[in-house]
């Protein structure tokens, strides 16, 4: 079933998404995307439902397509000193930013958002599976953010970051508890890896 084209009727509506919320390592990264109105976008879906392949195709469609995109990194380092939440409201209002055309709304996914600016916005739980923009939004920040940490996967192979990405998956774990943390490693979640919380 497609997703929802849009949710207003003539505003300038920018859909904003972020991924890595729930790993130990690597930033979280966020964005923004414009779709143009007069175009459906069937094959968009939240990025978790689609395989590496088709959110690649799909990037590259988004980046060809859009009337606008932006993406917001924010580093592990201010993660730890601002707290995973308030970073991942900031990695959307750096995508913002970084927006050609500027929106009139935002399409939040999720529950909570820190206002942006002057612009109106709507929280949408699930939104990634229900508008296109947030979609859209939701693959740009998955595939920027996997191919940070495929790059750091060489530097620091030992913790197989080109397959989980950072997330904390056994493979990864049990290579913290041999190998330590690194710089990319997110200390905030640091206890939570000693006492094997997550």
């Amino acid at each position: 079933m497609s997703l929802f084209a849009s949710y207003s009727e003539d505003k300038i509506e920018a859909g904003c998404d972020e991924a890595g919320r729930g790993c130990l390592a690597g930033p979280v990264v966020a964005a923004a995307v414009i779709l143009p109105r007069q175009k459906d976008f069937p094959d968009f879906n939240d990025s978790k439902k689609l395989t590496e392949k088709q959110r690649n195709r799909l990037r590259e469609i988004i980046m060809n397509e859009a009337v606008a995109y932006g993406i917001g990194i924010v580093s592990n380092t201010e993660i730890d000193e601002i707290n995973i939440l308030n970073a991942s409201f900031l990695a959307m209002h750096r995508a913002l930013d970084q927006l050609s055309v500027k929106p009139n709304f935002l399409l939040i996914d999720g529950n909570r958002f820190n206002p942006y600016k002057d612009v109106e916005h709507r929280c949408i739980v699930g939104g990634d599976a229900k508008y296109q923009s947030i979609a859209a939004a939701s693959i740009l920040a998955k595939t920027t953010r996997d191919m940070i940490m495929s790059d750091n996967a060489k530097l620091y192979p030992q913790y197989g970051w080109e397959r989980n990405k950072g997330y904390p998956t056994l493979e990864h774990k049990n290579a913290i508890a041999q190998f330590g943390t690194t710089p990319l490693h997110r200390m905030t979640f640091n206890m939570a890896i000693q006492l094997k919380l997550f």
